[in-house]
Parts: structure tokens; C-alpha cells; sequence
């Protein structure tokens, strides 16, 4: 099964995508690249994806590539999180798997406080809610990543109503 790579921190210019697989002409021709342009001025965009074999050539990609310059650049290589269902017409910003553990930051509830000053529309892209199936209309669930975090909160603000 094939596995996509995120390619970030390309320069914004005019590159050919033959430029970018010179890159990784050492691995043959199972690796292949899709560089990401701008549609009006075919500069580009900043990243791209790489398909490789398996996760093992993957693994060894991310090793052996990630911070190695291009045009003077350091690029960064991650494993890219699959496509979702908006993605597919129209390449959308990368969305890349992390690595790292995410904690939760208490919310300051910024955003509403700034459309009641002024803004009419609400922020695009805004709301934490899934679309789940039909059982589940009124269910909001929680961040899978966060999840564990959010099951330890519930039980301290448990422990302070019952105090």
C-alpha cells in the first residue's frame, strides 16, 4: 500500500516538478512527487507530497531526507494525514500528522467576544462539531487526541462539585 509524505518548507517560486523528484532520484522511480501551485501565478505553494511503496521506505525517506536543503531551503518531511472528503476536488491547506503529545489549552473565548464587536460573519472552518451519523444527532465528540486529557478534567470537576 502506498503511503504519502508531506514535503513542507519549499521555496515560493517557480519550481518544476521534475526539480523536486531530482531530490529523490536515489530511490528510484517507485517515488513519485506532487508539487502544490498557486492556480493563478504557477508559483509554488510551500509543500507538496511524495508517494512512496510501504511505511518502512517511508520511515527511511523521513530519515535520510528531512533538513536537507532544496534551492536553500531545509524541507521538511512528514507522513501526511489522509484526505478528507472537502479535499478531494481542490488541494487544501497540508494537513499533517503530528508527532508530538497535544495538551488542551483552557479556551478565552476570544473569538465570539470578537464577532460582537464587530463581525458579521462567523469565522469559516470555526466549530469543533463532526458530523455524526443520525443515532448520535445531538453527540459532540471529543478530539480522539485530546480525549484522555478531557476524561481527567471531567474527574477533578467531579471531585470539586461533590467537595
Amino acid at each position: 500500500m502506498s503511503v504519502r509524505l508531506y514535503i513542507g518548507n519549499l521555496p515560493k517560486e517557480e519550481i518544476d516538478r521534475q526539480e523536486l523528484q531530482a531530490v529523490f532520484a536515489a530511490e528510484g522511480e517507485a517515488v513519485t512527487t506532487k508539487l502544490i501551485k498557486d492556480r493563478k501565478t504557477g508559483k509554488c505553494r510551500g509543500f507538496g507530497f511524495l508517494t512512496v511503496n510501504n511505511d518502512e521506505q517511508a520511515d527511511q525517506i523521513i530519515e535520510k531526507y528531512n533538513g536537507q536543503l532544496f534551492k536553500d531551503t531545509p524541507i521538511k518531511l512528514e507522513k501526511a494525514l489522509p484526505r478528507t472528503k472537502g479535499e478531494e476536488g481542490e488541494e487544501q491547506a497540508p494537513k499533517v500528522a503530528s508527532h508530538a503529545s497535544v495538551t488542551p489549552t483552557p479556551s478565552t473565548n476570544k473569538e465570539s467576544s470578537r464577532r460582537e464587536k464587530g463581525s458579521k460573519k462567523p469565522r469559516r472552518g470555526g466549530g469543533a462539531r463532526e458530523t455524526t451519523p443520525a443515532g448520535d444527532s445531538d453527540a459532540i465528540r471529543p478530539d480522539p487526541r485530546w480525549a484522555s486529557e478531557l476524561e481527567k478534567l471531567k474527574q477533578m470537576l467531579a471531585a470539586q462539585a461533590t467537595n
